[in-house]
Formats: C-alpha cells, structure tokens, sequence
C-alpha cells in the first residue's frame, strides 16, 4: 500500500486539489429542470463561481470571509431551506425589499416591474402536448432578462406584499408558472448561497435527441 501511495502521489494530490477547487471556489451544475426557462434550458451546465459571495470552508456551509454581496438579479445556485436539494433560481429581492406579485406582475418597493419585447410561443411538455407559453423581457433593475409564462397551468400568480429579512434573499425562476422558488419554499438564508452562475459550459437537448446545442455553448446568463 505504502508503494502504491508513493508511485501515485502526484496524482493523488492533484485529485485532491482539484476536489478542494470544486467545493471552494468553481463548480459545475447540470440543469435538468426548466423552472429557468427560457434562460437556462433542460441540459444546460452552467459555471458556477463559488466564491463571489464567500469563501467557505470546504465542504461546508460556514463562510470564512464575505466577498461580495448577492444582487437583485444574480443567477445563483442554493440549497434549499426546505430538503437541501440543490436549486438554481434568480434572486428577486435581497435584505430590506418588500415584494409582491400581483397577477405575474413583480412589485419591488412599490415599484411595479416592467415587461416588453412579448411573445407567444410553445413549451415542451414531457407529461403531455406542447404548451402555449408567452416570452418578455423583464427589467429587474439594471438585470434585463427574458421570462416565460406558461397560462394554462395552475401556479401561484399573486402572493405578498413580504419583506425579505436580514440576510436572506427571495428567489423566482424565470419560468415563472413552473418553478418550485421562495413562493414555495420560502426565503433563502445566505449561509446556504453555492454560488453564483455565469456561463453555460455546454448544453445538450435531453428532451429529445441528446444533440449538443453548439450556439450555446459558451454564453453568458444575462
């Protein structure tokens, strides 16, 4: 045993490290929900940057320094406060703001969100026929980014007015009629932030053909 340690010592080391980098400082997350549609799509695996917001000791929740600060808008992955499973959602409202939904509409502070650029289109649906979904662009503050609603499915389209607590953050999902976010799960605590994504590493169509999505590769999340 002890030979075998010593010849593959290098290798060891280097397997080591790149486990500490992974859990600490950059990670990779497959996408296999479309809660972020039309963003992120089912297949997608997107970058994440562990250390935007804190450093953490590895494998772990406990921050070691702060950072930076989440904004209203960051793509982020977390784990859920409700069974830890690992999600990925927009942040929509950070400490002190005071939120609403009122029939799709995001109110921030008393200030009702903007949509433009409308669209009718189609969602896939694997439990049944193609649905008809609508597409806008939503202006969350210096965060323009595209959102999809899906009307012919039973979601939670009013809730609040809710202020976000200290240290704690509320999440949407850009497929706002198929998200499993903080109108269900509640608000998020920082200590349990991942990180925050920024990129799609590569992209694959795991609805139909598994074909790599080329254009995506590479693309920066607005």
């Amino acid at each position: 045993m002890r030979h075998w340690l010593g010849k593959h010592r290098n290798a060891l080391i280097l397997l080591v490290c790149f486990g500490v980098f992974r859990t600490s400082v950059a990670d990779w997350n497959p996408v296999p929900s479309g809660s972020m549609r039309p963003t992120i799509l089912e297949g997608d695996v997107v970058l994440i940057n562990r250390v935007a917001y804190d450093l953490k000791l590895p494998l772990s929740d406990l921050s070691l320094m702060r950072l930076g600060n989440p904004q209203r808008g960051d793509v982020v992955t977390f784990s859920s406060p409700k069974d830890g499973i690992r999600l990925i959602k927009r942040i929509v409202g950070v400490p002190g703001d005071v939120l609403e939904l009122r029939n799709e509409v995001l109110w921030v502070n008393g200030t009702a969100t903007e949509y433009s650029d409308l669209h009718n289109g189609s969602e896939p649906n694997t439990h049944g026929p193609v649905m008809m979904a609508v597409t806008a662009t939503e202006q969350l503050g210096n965060s323009p980014h595209a959102v999809q609603f899906l009307p012919a499915v039973r979601a939670m389209r009013e809730f609040g007015p809710v202020t976000v607590p200290a240290d704690s953050y509320f999440m949407l999902g850009d497929n706002r009629d198929n998200s499993a976010d903080s109108r269900y799960i509640g608000f998020v605590s920082r200590h349990l932030l991942i990180g925050k994504a920024h990129h799609i590493i590569v992209s694959a169509n795991i609805l139909d053909d598994w074909m790599p999505r080329l254009r995506r590769f590479g693309q920066a999340i607005p």
